[in-house]
């Protein structure tokens, strides 16, 4: 195969376009490894890229896609082989390196992991980096010492990718959930995934004051801005919140107040650069808890097609749990 089909995103001036090209082998970028793709994810981060929301793109063209699996074609990487079922989740794919959405990559070995026996492609997809984010957000609560009876723990966003997998984890481990959503029909899905309560997304954009009473002993919150202010300020004595996004924006209006007198801890999410260790962590704990019934019914497969014009729904927060993208072959 000297070519193969991608979704190509070119940019001449200012002005950017994205279509479903045959994109040349030859044109792959550096790596020591090319893996035969089946299926890719919709992210937010993916939605930007998309549409030009933000500038997350650094080179054109670009295969916008921060997700894959696939199967090992050749390699020259240590501890790999051809015919072996791996995954990619970051390591600036879709952004400075061509990304999921084609029928073939090239990237270096040490940026792959195994596909975790527990999953399919397909239930490896529909986990995502959006979901790989939700477990290292659950680690951080771990590690911070947050347990099922420290008390109720909030999730953001939930309806999104990362919360929904957040909700699952979490209730699934123990815990009591509380899920906040700007969407009120999805609290039966919501409550499906194993949230104890539902809250209205208005009940965290108040104007921020540095405290509040405290509610819970933790939280997800891939929103940022006045919700992650107003999460910190009602967090409980010693608590932990672990922020991994910013749909709201990247402004953070609070004051010292909730780590100096309450010593709360913000522990900072980063699913790109994550190294191998903390990547396996995450995924076992995935292998290991998350309900594949559960994970279906927040799941939806799409086309290539379908999956560009679904990236504008997404950063509309229109795009309820999880979207995998199957590569056509």
């Amino acid at each position: 195969m000297m070519s193969f089909k991608a979704v190509v995103i070119e940019k001449t001036d200012d002005v950017q376009g994205v279509g479903i090209k045959q994109f040349a082998i030859d044109d792959l970028m550096e790596g020591d490894t090319v893996v035969r793709i089946s299926h890719s994810s919709l992210n937010y981060k993916d939605g930007l890229a998309i549409t030009g929301a933000s500038p997350v793109v650094r080179r054109f063209p670009m295969v916008p896609g921060i997700d894959f699996v696939g199967i090992v074609e050749s390699t020259s990487a240590e501890g790999l082989n051809a015919g072996d079922a791996v995954l990619l989740n970051g390591w600036g794919t879709g952004e400075r390196h061509l990304g999921g959405w084609a029928q073939k990559s090239r990237v270096p070995g040490k940026w792959l992991t195994p596909l975790p026996a527990g999953f399919t492609p397909e239930q490896a997809m529909a986990v995502g980096t959006a979901g790989y984010t939700a477990a290292l957000c659950v680690l951080a609560l771990q590690d911070g010492g947050v347990t099922p009876d420290s008390g109720e723990i909030v999730v953001s966003g939930a309806a999104g990718g990362v919360g929904s997998v957040a909700v699952s984890l979490l209730a699934s481990l123990g815990y009591s959930v509380v899920a906040s959503t700007g969407r009120a029909e999805e609290e039966g899905y919501l409550k499906k995934l194993g949230a104890s309560r539902v809250i209205p997304r208005d009940e965290l954009a108040a104007a921020p004051r540095p405290l509040e009473k405290e509610l819970w002993a933790g939280a997800v919150d891939s929103v940022g801005s006045t919700t992650l202010a107003n999460i910190l300020a009602k967090t409980k004595y010693g608590g932990t919140v672990a922020c991994c996004g910013l749909a709201a924006g990247m402004d953070l209006p609070t004051s010292v107040a909730p780590f100096i007198l309450r010593g709360i801890t913000l522990r900072g999410i980063d699913s790109v650069m994550a190294p191998p260790e903390l990547r396996a962590r995450a995924w076992e704990l995935l292998d290991r808890t998350l309900d594949r019934s559960v994970l279906g019914e927040m799941t939806s497969v799409v086309s290539l097609e379908q999956a560009v014009e679904a990236a504008g729904d997404i950063l509309k927060g229109k795009v309820r749990g999880r979207m995998v993208v199957k590569i056509e072959d």
